[in-house]
């Protein structure tokens, strides 16, 4: 059955695709979870396993950062091992963003998880940079409770998993008093050329504040030896940030759309895809973009599921996520 939604211009919703919804975040969840253990396919997939194995041994907790995670290692090495472990990870990092689009998107909610795992960064933070994942997934939670009180409690636990997330944290932080989206879009053009001209002095600058490990990668090049590096100003990384970007004005200045919660989330994103933009050149660049990029999906696909803003608006909706799904397919298999 097909219920008919004249303010969403006659997206399908049916009992087949919630099924298959939830059958695909098993899927994920079990794929992601027991895959290899393989620094060569994984990335950091090999890093993790060897702390694991440690604290499994009876090592200590070897670092006094991202401290929740690293104790949820710990005692995660008491009951269980390697595998299950990541399976534990993958459950953290996947079912969290199902909970968000059920909050915000009800029975559509199956279209804002698809633009979740399809975009660019989706495989990657799940398998290399896990914990930041994982943060990221708890960060969206906590941005889509309503009571401050808790909205509060589970992004202070996002950047207790990793401390990274202090940077969009001051992004939505920054966007209860400063709610403009249009100054934010003009700031985040500003900053193109600024970085064209002066990159080097912001990335000397952040990288002395030293609030998290991988700011050394801005001062110091490749200083943990990663395998995968991402250097000089990146055209092509600002032009799939900038979907993003246009996709928001649209929305917000063309077409109207008045939503305090995407204006949260668009600002955020905003401010913190221009902190990357200004230190684009570092090495590794994508980590830092990863810090506004695990919200894109949501930033694009977010009025489109509110409102009816588009004609065939459904159409629409699947002719993006088949771009999105192509852009990453392009980046992460043709390009391998």
């Amino acid at each position: 059955m097909i219920l008919v939604d004249s303010h969403l211009n006659r997206i399908p919703r049916n009992d087949k695709m919630q099924r298959f919804g939830f059958l695909l975040i098993i899927f994920l969840v079990l794929y992601m979870g027991f895959r290899p253990i393989s620094g060569r396919y994984f990335g950091d997939t090999s890093t993790y396993a060897s702390i694991f194995n440690n604290y499994f041994n009876g090592a200590d907790i070897t670092s006094d950062k991202d401290f929740l995670f690293h104790n949820l290692m710990k005692i995660s090495s008491y009951v269980i091992n390697v595998h299950f472990f990541f399976f534990l990870c993958a459950l953290l990092y996947v079912v969290p963003l199902y909970l968000v689009c059920k909050k915000w998107f009800k029975d559509l909610w199956f279209f804002g998880f698809l633009f979740l795992i399809t975009a660019f960064s989706f495989w990657a933070a799940g398998t290399n940079g896990i914990r930041n994942g994982i943060a990221g997934s708890l960060l969206l939670l906590g941005i889509s409770k309503e009571k401050r009180i808790i909205q509060t409690l589970w992004i202070i636990l996002a950047v207790s998993v990793h401390k990274s997330m202090l940077l969009p944290t001051a992004g939505f932080i920054l966007a209860q008093f400063f709610n403009q989206p249009k100054k934010m879009i003009f700031f985040w053009a500003l900053c193109i050329p600024i970085s064209l001209l002066a990159g080097g002095a912001f990335e000397t600058f952040f990288g002395s504040l030293g609030f998290d490990d991988r700011l050394s990668y801005l001062t110091e090049g490749n200083v943990n030896d990663d395998d995968f590096s991402s250097t000089g100003f990146r055209w092509d990384f600002v032009l799939y940030s900038a979907t993003a970007i246009y996709a928001g004005w649209y929305y917000i200045v063309k077409k109207g759309f008045h939503d305090q919660v995407y204006y949260w989330l668009f600002n955020t994103y905003i401010f913190a895809n221009a902190f990357w933009i200004l230190v684009i050149r570092a090495n590794f660049s994508n980590r830092f973009a990863y810090l506004s990029w695990f919200m894109i999906g949501l930033v694009i696909i977010y009025p489109l599921l509110k409102e009816n803003i588009l004609n065939n608006q459904y159409k629409k909706v699947g002719f993006v996520l088949v771009l999105q799904f192509a852009f990453t397919f392009f980046m992460n298999v043709m390009l391998s």
